[in-house]
């Protein structure tokens, strides 16, 4: 079994006048971003592995997590505002681990969780996929290359709004 984690980066701030690649997080980002990785904690959803998109806002995402020094995290420019497709094929070749976080951006992020669950949540929020919104989906597959669509069995889904 393989556990996915689809994470939209959380909350950015525009007012710094930066590239869209450049925008870090707000002050509610930081605090969503923490609030997220206590989740994770609390949740023992902590991953084994990280792809996380180059962007500013997605790795101050993953970095505010503090998830533990042994999880290794690969930052790839592909997942850079990426497509369903792009997010699923990057997860299928480079996904390693049992459990694997995925940080990236909307509407790619939104569409890749919804076309690989099964079923997805009946919340409202999944629908928006608002900033920080998480999904955990679990697979019944040897190893991430095997991911297929509406493949996955949804184990969690939250939003920062409900946790902090």
């Amino acid at each position: 079994m393989r556990r996915l984690i689809l994470m939209r980066h959380a909350k950015s701030d525009w007012s710094h006048g930066t590239s869209d690649h450049d925008r870090p997080l707000n002050a509610r980002g930081r605090g969503a971003a923490q609030a997220l990785g206590n989740w994770l904690r609390a949740e023992a959803l902590l991953p084994d592995a990280v792809l996380c998109s180059t962007a500013a806002r997605t790795r101050e995402t993953c970095a505010r997590l503090a998830l533990s020094e042994g999880c290794q995290v690969e930052h790839l420019r592909e997942l850079y505002l990426a497509e369903p497709d792009q997010i699923i094929t990057s997860l299928r070749q480079r996904g390693t681990g049992n459990t694997l976080l995925l940080v990236a951006h909307n509407p790619g992020i939104a569409a890749a969780a919804a076309g690989l669950l099964q079923q997805p949540p009946e919340q409202e929020a999944f629908d928006r996929y608002p900033s920080g919104a998480t999904t955990v989906m679990d697979f019944a597959v040897e190893g991430w290359a095997e991911v297929a669509p509406s493949s996955g069995l949804l184990h969690a889904f939250t939003v920062p709004k409900q946790l902090v």
